[in-house]
């Protein structure tokens, strides 16, 4: 954003036909031609997430149950019951297929 420097507003782009882009202030007559495109990208630095859920090691020694993967449809998988919400809620079951290939997690 640039800004007037005769009376401090806000430059708005005009396109026209004959000068192609331009500043221009919306309260006074200053006007400024743009002569070249100039762009820049900043990507913020994204902080890096733990997982909720223990790893790999909070799968080592939990029970198997008959239940469907829904991704690759193995009959087997992995679950364990974590409280996710307030204690008047019921908890929240978490599986994993017992195919090792696969190892899809899904809750329900």
């Amino acid at each position: 954003m640039l800004f007037c420097p005769t009376c401090a507003n806000i430059l708005m782009v005009e396109e026209r036909p004959e000068s192609g882009l331009r500043y221009a202030c919306n309260t006074c007559p200053y006007v400024y031609n743009i002569r070249k495109k100039v762009s820049s990208k900043s990507f913020p630095k994204l902080k890096e997430l733990d997982y909720i859920m223990g790893g790999a090691a909070a799968w080592e020694n939990v029970d198997s149950t008959d239940a469907v993967c829904p991704k690759c449809g193995h009959g087997r998988a992995y679950f364990m019951q974590l409280q996710t919400r307030s204690a008047d809620e019921p908890m929240t079951t978490f599986y994993r297929c017992c195919n090792h290939e696969c190892a899809h997690n899904w809750r329900d």
